[in-house]
């Protein structure tokens, strides 16, 4: 039998890391990309799986990232993306909201778009990461929940675009999930502030818990479609509710 093949974008750490290894666990032959090539080479040696180097914001690197998966997958994953400053609007730097749309939306728009004709010929599953910030705006956030809104419009559209066709899309909205580079990138590398986001929270999400979503979301038969899964944990009731130590 032919192995099942997933594209996992933004496979260098946290959630895609996490997520490339668990696909892998449940016999996925992974392709892993992202644009720290150092990193994905050791992860695709040890799961058996694919290393392309692609910047989705490239439309160069997405064709090659299309290429290399070839003419049928079965997963794609497309999760590459992140947040860049806290700023209220008054102040923000709009540079930094462009980045994030750059990646967060064109960058999964044009990964999709690029990779549909393969996820179509293997029945393939669409599956995006995007987050309870679309859910729940807050102080700061103006930038990064509108890219991922913006996510859970896209997902939206492409199902009922897809309404007849042989793919089934869907999307994981995480919460609070305490991985080493999220918060640190956001915050400018300021790693007290970026430590202070999960301090004393009793029992953040994990990368492993996501991936766990993803491997749930992949294991489904193929007339089950999970439209969006809202993943939040325990500790966080709301986006300003939360219980800390």
């Amino acid at each position: 039998m032919t192995k099942r093949i997933a594209v996992v974008t933004g496979a260098s750490s946290g959630i895609g890391e996490a997520s490339a290894r668990r696909l892998a666990a449940d016999g996925f032959e992974v392709i892993c990309a992202a644009r720290r090539t150092d990193r994905i080479d050791g992860l695709a040696r040890e799961i058996g799986g694919r290393a392309v180097r692609c910047d989705v914001t490239s439309s160069a690197d997405v064709a090659a990232l299309a290429e290399a998966a070839g003419d049928r997958i079965d997963l794609l994953f497309a999760n590459a993306g992140g947040a860049y400053g806290l700023d209220p609007v008054a102040t923000a730097d709009l540079d930094d909201w462009r980045k994030m749309y750059e990646v967060n939306v064109i960058g999964v728009a044009a990964t999709i778009k690029a990779l549909l004709p393969a996820l179509t010929a293997g029945h393939g599953t669409i599956l995006a990461t995007g987050s309870y910030a679309a859910w729940a705006p807050y102080e700061g956030g103006a930038g990064y929940c509108g890219v991922k809104a913006a996510v859970q419009a896209l997902m939206g559209s492409l199902r009922l675009e897809l309404w007849d066709q042989p793919v089934r899309v869907c999307e994981i909205d995480p919460g609070m999930v305490a991985t080493p580079e999220f918060s640190l990138v956001r915050l400018g590398g300021d790693q007290a502030r970026a430590d202070a986001v999960y301090r004393g929270v009793k029992g953040p999400l994990t990368a492993e818990d996501i991936a766990e979503c993803v491997a749930f979301v992949a294991g489904q038969p193929e007339h089950v479609n999970l439209d969006s899964i809202l993943v939040r944990p325990r500790a966080q009731a709301s986006k300003d509710k939360i219980d800390r130590e």
